[in-house]
C-alpha cells in the first residue's frame, strides 16, 4: 500500500467511528424520549462534544491529504465525499442533541396517545435504519443499497406531511397539553431532516464509487 492508500484507509476508519457514534446518539435520544430518561438525555448532550471533535479532526485530515498527496480520480472523489458526509453527520449529531434538550426541558412524560398518533417511534426507527443502511453501503461500496435509502425517506416525508393536521386535532381535543404537542412537532421536523442528511450521504457514497452526481437530478425529477 502507498502512503496515500494508508491515509485513505485512516479517513475511512475515522468516518465510520463518527458514524457509529452519531447512530448511537439517535438510538439513545429515542430511548430517552420514550422513557423520559433525563439522565440519558444529558448523556446525549454531553456526547455532542465528541461528535464535534471527530468532525474537526476529519476536516483537518482531509485538508492534509489534499495538501500532501494531491489525490485524483476515485481517491479525490472519496476525500470529497468524506468531507461532505462528515458535515452531514455533524448536523445529524446536532439534531440528536436538540431532541435531547427537549427531553431535558419538558416537565411530564409524553402522552402515550400523542406518541402513537404522530408515529414518532416509526420516524425514529426509520431514521436510524436509513443511517445504518448508508453506513453499510459506504463500508461495502454498495451503491444498490445506498439507493434504497431514497425510498425509505418517503416514510419520513409522509409522517412529516401529516404532522400539522394530527397535532392541530390533538391540540383542539387536549388544550392542556399543547406544549407537549408542539415539542413533538419540532422533533418530527428534526427527524425529517435526519432523513435528508441520510439521503445526502447516500448521494455522496454513490458519487465517489460511480462518479455520478444525483443531487440536482432528484430535484428536477420532482418538477416533472
Amino acid at each position: 500500500m502507498t502512503q496515500l492508500d494508508n491515509e485513505i484507509q485512516d479517513l475511512k476508519e475515522e468516518l465510520i467511528e463518527l458514524w457509529l457514534l452519531v447512530n448511537l446518539q439517535l438510538e439513545k435520544v429515542h430511548e430517552s424520549l420514550i422513557s423520559m430518561d433525563k439522565d440519558l438525555a444529558r448523556e446525549v448532550i454531553a456526547n455532542e462534544k465528541r461528535v464535534n471533535s471527530y468532525e474537526l479532526k476529519l476536516d483537518r485530515n482531509c485538508e492534509n491529504v489534499f495538501a500532501l498527496f494531491n489525490p485524483v480520480a476515485m481517491d479525490l472523489r472519496f476525500v470529497l465525499a468524506v468531507l461532505k458526509i462528515n458535515s452531514n453527520l455533524e448536523r445529524t449529531g446536532d439534531i440528536a442533541e436538540g431532541i435531547a434538550k427537549f427531553v431535558k426541558e419538558i416537565a411530564n412524560d409524553f402522552d402515550k396517545s400523542l406518541l402513537e398518533i404522530t408515529n414518532i417511534n416509526e420516524m425514529f426507527e426509520t431514521s436510524v435504519y436509513m443511517m445504518s443502511n448508508v453506513l453499510e453501503a459506504f463500508e461495502r461500496e454498495d451503491t444498490k443499497l445506498a439507493r434504497k435509502v431514497f425510498k425509505q425517506d418517503e416514510t419520513l416525508d409522509k409522517i412529516n406531511k401529516k404532522a400539522n393536521g394530527v397535532i392541530a386535532n390533538y391540540c383542539r381535543e387536549n388544550p392542556d397539553n399543547i406544549e407537549q404537542a408542539l415539542y413533538l412537532l419540532s422533533i418530527i421536523r428534526k427527524l425529517e431532516r435526519v432523513g435528508d442528511h441520510a439521503k445526502n450521504m447516500a448521494e455522496e457514497t454513490i458519487f465517489y464509487i460511480e462518479a455520478k452526481v444525483l443531487k440536482h437530478k432528484s430535484k428536477s425529477n420532482k418538477k416533472k
